[in-house]
């Protein structure tokens, strides 16, 4: 386990903007509770209340990977009519206590969903 620091930061703050993530037609998520983390230079992620995503699109994955920052990610593919979207879709149930708020979120890959902001 990492700790985040100068040489690689990380926040989280919430965010005021509401979110809509889409897949398709189909919206995925609506929230005006979602989480920003910015991590060292990578590009901002945003992090929504699973209680804010419509969980009967979401299908588990059988990928998992490690983020020494974050701890053990677990993903899910979304599943639609028109479709599905392989390991779109990522959460870190039991993230480290630098980033414990990510709890209890899932984080979208913007170049497999439509991410709208505002």
């Amino acid at each position: 386990m990492k700790i985040p620091g100068v040489a690689h930061p990380i926040t989280v703050e919430p965010l005021a903007e509401r979110i809509v993530v889409r897949v398709g037609g189909h919206v995925l998520a609506d929230t005006t509770a979602a989480l920003q983390l910015n991590e060292a230079s990578y590009p901002a992620r945003y992090y929504i209340p699973i209680a804010d995503v419509d969980e009967s699109l979401l299908r588990r994955s059988d990928s998992h990977t490690y983020c020494p920052f974050k701890g053990k990610a677990s993903y899910y593919d979304v599943v639609t009519t028109d479709g599905e979207v392989a390991d779109a879709v990522w959460t870190y149930a039991k993230p480290y206590d630098a980033v414990s708020e990510i709890a209890g979120h899932v984080a979208f890959y913007p170049q497999l969903v439509e991410i709208t902001l505002g």
